[in-house]
């Protein structure tokens, strides 16, 4: 009777043990799958997420420099830039767009602009290196 009583236990340790290296990669496999699945669909709404990002901090430059406009009479030169808006306490500090990159500005026949080249920090490009401007909103705007 030992004997048996000891074979079963001896069973019931086994089944405890755990998974298998096996079953423990099928998981392992599983997980990367869905992983993988879940990255196809959210990658492209993060970086959507960042040119929107881009024109709302455009647009809240150029309310800071309406209100610079307002007290000076005029928009800073091209070579000042947006540090005249920090100079002024219009802004905490010189604003970065969701790239890390500054936002470019250029003062037009007396207009201020205000751009980002998007992901690639360059001039130029498409999808998530577009380039995004208040040129832009102005023109969706007429």
């Amino acid at each position: 009777m030992s004997d048996k009583k000891t074979q079963q236990q001896k069973l019931r340790r086994r089944h405890r043990r755990g998974m298998t290296l096996i079953e423990i990669m099928v998981v392992i496999t599983i997980l990367g799958l869905i992983m993988a699945a879940v990255g196809v669909s959210v990658i492209p709404k993060l970086e959507e997420a960042k040119q929107d990002t881009a024109r709302m901090d455009i647009k809240s430059i150029e309310g800071a420099m309406k209100l610079y406009y307002t007290k000076k009479g005029k928009y800073p030169d091209t070579g000042t830039g947006l540090k005249a808006l920090v100079d002024t306490n219009n802004l905490d500090k010189v604003p970065v767009d969701p790239w890390g990159n500054e936002y470019i500005y250029m003062n037009e026949g007396g207009k201020p602009v205000i751009s980002t080249y998007g992901a690639d920090g360059t001039q130029g490009g498409e999808g998530p290196d577009t380039d995004i401007s208040s040129r832009d909103a102005a023109a969706a705007r007429k």
